[in-house]
């Protein structure tokens, strides 16, 4: 089994609960505005992770973070970008079995085509109603299965 904590929004903070809540996964995938380069080192204490760069993401610090990238776990590939309305590829005829994005703010996970759209939502500021949340995706026996994890801050 292999679990991979997925994060997004983090806007500079990250929250004891979240490390806490991502304790024992495998990978960690970051869907851009990060904020600081502090909130990957912290992650990376926790599991090795692939981030890529959000549209509040400035700086030095963020000029190596990739737009998007591709992460293969245990046969599956991942395809990280931080807003959706990016996507530039046919995730279908790329093979891609989940799109992780951010920037709504909105924790979302839904299936078109055969491939999971997740959106983990914000982990640092909350916007509007939305809960402040992350996503956990488990790997098993072939198969994988997105959940959200919200948090009350």
């Amino acid at each position: 089994m292999t679990i991979i904590g997925v994060i997004s929004d983090t806007h500079s903070i990250l929250r004891p609960e979240v490390e806490k809540a991502f304790t024992g996964c495998d990978q960690i995938l970051h869907a851009g505005d990060v904020g600081t380069p502090t909130v990957l080192d912290r992650l990376k204490h926790i599991a090795p992770v692939t981030a890529v760069r959000g549209n509040m993401d400035y700086g030095r610090w963020s000029n190596h973070l990739p737009v998007t990238d591709m992460v293969q776990v245990e046969g599956f590939f991942f395809y990280v970008l931080h807003d959706l309305y990016r996507l530039d590829l046919d995730p279908v005829a790329a093979g891609i079995h989940v799109v992780v994005h951010g920037h709504t703010h909105r924790p979302d996970i839904q299936e078109k085509g055969g491939v999971t759209y997740l959106n983990p939502g914000s982990a640092g500021h909350r916007r509007s109603t939305y809960p402040v949340s992350v996503a956990k995706v488990r790997i098993e026996k072939g198969s994988f299965r997105s959940r959200i994890v919200t948090f009350d801050v």
